[in-house]
């Protein structure tokens, strides 16, 4: 039971796990989000991977940092941490940075060797003074002696023994925060089931680190996490990656049409692979492919074949598969192409959050290319928007673009699991008998939305071709009248525009009074909200926006952004979706707020932006 006075009553905590690559640091910060998501806490994490994946242990370039934020009223990973558990020197060092001033540092002093501060690049053997941490704000526990003494009897090796490293500091911290050692143990459990000596070795690592905690350290303030009120429900922690995996499987359930995905693995689009490579017993299938070209062909034949067909890259993926897009194009195939964005050019940053593939999705093909792209605004909503994306893919026979990126795709929320009711049944275009005993042509169309109908090779009376080169507007044989092929160009570019009668019209938060709006889409969403609710908080009035529909714009976008003094846009790149916007309202200045740094945003970044706009 823990004693009142020592406890800290708080409405949302943000803890960062640090250390080098390989010493667990995403499981242990994963265990704690996802323990923290069933007691009800509303969660928000951002799993820092570093880029140079091998380097040298201990040095300060091979980093992995793992940030959650879990509370009431979290829509962030938070901008600073409140406690940051180092696991050596050099995450010490390169982390201290995301602390708060008041913040705890939870650090392994058995790790402030000579050698980890030589390779950490400290000029001292006192890292607490030299990096000026106050004594009385870091709890210094010698996990590596606690470790060895707990599992001194147990029969693994030393390098065995040292994975569980991660344990015993998630012990400390679930003494910390006040949260169950029992729900940990069960996820331990249910991990290692197939090897009971780790298990065990884990189990009492974990309870050996709670009991240091607890024992040790009755100054250092406890805290306690009031809970949210949560809807009922059965709530999971979950990543972006996976709720799109999960989002595509209800598409498929609720369009009748069988899930099909033809993927190259690409950091930090490959879990959507494992998610459905896993999920034979829903009848998916999904291939790992030689290259991103044989990934999109494959899908593009399924197309053909009557499945909903996916593949999954990102930027330097999708710019090999733009000639097979092109193609989807034109032969007007439902396909969804999921992108999820990092750091370019070329391979760039893979690890690294960035939102560097919106014009190449726009316009990334040769001609006129015209498709619906859409973008995911948080871990949760990549499942709505996978659904969406094949939705609309499916109603509107189109390739759709799914622009997610690294900091959601990795990064987790609390989410309750939706029931399958809750979601619309999909109409897929198909061939209608009558139609086809008209004397249907591969492109005739539905008058209502321009898609052409669907039809199933196998099908008695419709055998057809469809393929890259332009056929003719009544005829469906291939053209190269350059008067059918403008109407063709016009034709599909006006299915494409359609859509828009599809789809959610603009309805901007805290819009009341305010004469300037703050926009942004996709992953951005949690940064920007929070921003706005405290502008507002404070009496600065800016209405806000989070743009999900990119292509086509929401029918009354236009028309909404054009009544505001001002449109200050907000994206992590160096203008993209700013300049979307200013083509569809030239004679509008966008005002713009920019990072590249591969990195999310700050919340105070955004404040002190719009800030800066409000008093020019």
């Amino acid at each position: 039971m823990l004693q009142e006075t020592n406890v800290k009553a708080i409405d949302k905590v943000v803890v960062r796990f640090a250390g080098d690559s390989g010493d667990g640091m995403q499981l242990a910060g994963n265990i704690f989000s996802n323990i923290s998501a069933e007691i009800g806490d509303e969660i928000s994490t951002f799993p820092d991977y570093p880029a140079e994946i091998r380097a040298p242990q201990g040095s300060l370039s091979g980093v992995s940092g793992y940030q959650v934020s879990v509370g009431k009223g979290v829509h962030t990973p938070g901008d600073e941490a409140d406690v940051l558990v180092a696991m050596n020197p050099a995450a010490l060092k390169t982390n201290l940075r995301y602390l708060k001033r008041d913040g705890v540092v939870v650090c392994d002093v058995d790790s402030f060797t000579p050698a980890n501060l030589k390779k950490a690049e400290y000029t001292t053997d006192d890292p607490v003074k030299e990096l000026g941490i106050d004594p009385k704000r870091i709890m210094l526990v010698p996990m590596t002696t606690l470790l060895k003494n707990t599992l001194a009897d147990s029969g693994l090796d030393q390098k065995a023994i040292m994975k569980s490293k991660n344990m015993l500091a998630l012990g400390v911290i679930c003494w910390l925060f006040d949260r169950p050692v029992e729900s940990v143990l069960r996820k331990l459990q249910n991990k290692f089931a197939k090897k009971p000596a780790v298990y065990e070795a884990n189990a009492k690592v974990l309870r050996a680190g709670w009991d240091y905690g607890h024992n040790t350290h009755s100054s250092m303030p406890v805290y306690r996490i009031d809970t949210a009120t949560s809807r009922p429900g059965t709530y999971t922690d979950v990543t972006g990656n996976t709720a799109t995996a999960w989002g595509l499987i209800l598409a498929s359930e609720k369009s009748g049409r069988p899930l099909f995905l033809g993927s190259y693995p690409i950091t930090p689009a490959t879990d959507i692979l494992h998610e459905l490579a896993k999920r034979k017993d829903l009848g998916v299938k999904a291939v790992q492919m030689e290259d991103e070209i044989a990934g999109i062909c494959s899908a593009i034949g399924a197309s053909y074949a009557g499945h909903l067909a996916v593949t999954s890259t990102s930027g330097p993926g999708l710019a090999l598969k733009s000639e097979g897009i092109g193609l989807a194009v034109m032969a007007e195939l439902p396909l969804v192409v999921i992108d999820v964005q990092r750091g370019g050019p070329s391979t760039g940053l893979p690890t690294k959050t960035e939102q560097t593939d919106l014009m190449q999705a726009l316009y990334g093909r040769n001609g006129e290319s015209p498709l619906c792209v859409l973008s995911a605004v948080s871990p949760t909503d990549c499942f709505h928007m996978a659904f969406e994306a094949a939705r609309i893919a499916m109603e509107h026979m189109t390739p759709v673009i799914l622009l997610t990126d690294a900091y959601i795709a990795n990064g987790s929320s609390a989410w309750r699991i939706p029931e399958a009711g809750d979601y619309p049944e999909i109409h897929p275009h198909m061939l209608p008998q009558d139609v086809l005993e008209a004397g249907w042509k591969p492109f005739d169309r539905d008058e209502k939305n321009m898609a052409r109908y669907w039809a199933l090779p196998g099908r008695e009376g419709a055998m057809h071709r469809v393929g890259g080169l332009e056929k003719d507007y009544h005829t469906s044989v291939i053209s190269t009248d350059g008067a059918n092929h403008e109407r063709m160009v016009e034709t599909r570019r006006e299915k494409i525009a359609r859509i828009a009668d599809d789809i959610p019209a603009m309805e901007p938060m805290f819009d009341d009074g305010a004469d300037k709006v703050l926009v942004g889409w996709g992953g951005t969403y949690g940064h920007l909200l929070t921003a706005a609710t405290e502008l507002n908080a404070s009496g600065k009035k800016v209405a806000f926006w989070q743009f999900r529909y990119i292509n086509p714009l929401p029918k009354n976008a236009i028309e909404t952004l054009g009544r505001y003094k001002r449109v200050i846009v907000a994206e992590l790149n160096t203008g993209m979706f700013a300049d979307y916007l200013q083509m569809h309202l030239p004679g509008k200045e966008i005002l713009r707020i920019n990072k590249v740094e591969g990195q999310p945003f700050l919340v105070k970044e955004i404040v002190d932006g719009v800030t800066k706009y409000m008093e020019d």
